[in-house]
């Protein structure tokens, strides 16, 4: 049985109209987590009983600013950051250390400038103990 030519281009544009969509789809996502939010999980138990191994989370991109390395592969080349603010304590932010492909998420306990020590398992900013507040109160 012979295909008739205009079967072939019917089946060619629906292939073709089938790869656009995939295209934008990719395209728009990718534009997504870069510049809005982007899904982490948490891949260990030092937040807990907060955020538990395994919780998804969505981080906003854009509540410290751009950097290098908020781009797919660092591509875009910026130098420092731009539209930055600092963090506040308590804020959980979501890090990767110089030449690690490793997510981390902490929480912020100290400031630029501030001296956070740890002495007999007891928290200090600046030299003055943070009260401990048993968790879900």
């Amino acid at each position: 049985m012979a295909i008739s030519r205009k079967n072939e281009d019917s089946w060619f544009s629906g292939i073709w109209d089938t790869a656009k969509t995939l295209i934008y789809a990719v395209l728009i996502a990718m534009i997504f987590r870069t510049v809005l939010v982007e899904p982490f999980n948490i891949p260990s138990g030092s937040m807990k009983p907060t955020l538990l191994v395994g919780d998804y989370l969505f981080v906003s991109k854009y509540a410290y600013g751009y950097s290098r390395w908020s781009f797919p592969w660092g591509i875009v080349p910026l130098q420092g950051r731009i539209f930055g603010q600092l963090p506040e304590r308590g804020d959980v932010a979501v890090f990767k250390r110089p030449g690690e492909n490793v997510d981390y998420i902490k929480r912020v306990i100290g400031l630029p400038g501030d001296r956070v020590q740890m002495r007999a398992d007891k928290l200090f900013i600046n030299g003055t103990e943070v009260p401990q507040v048993p968790a879900g109160t």
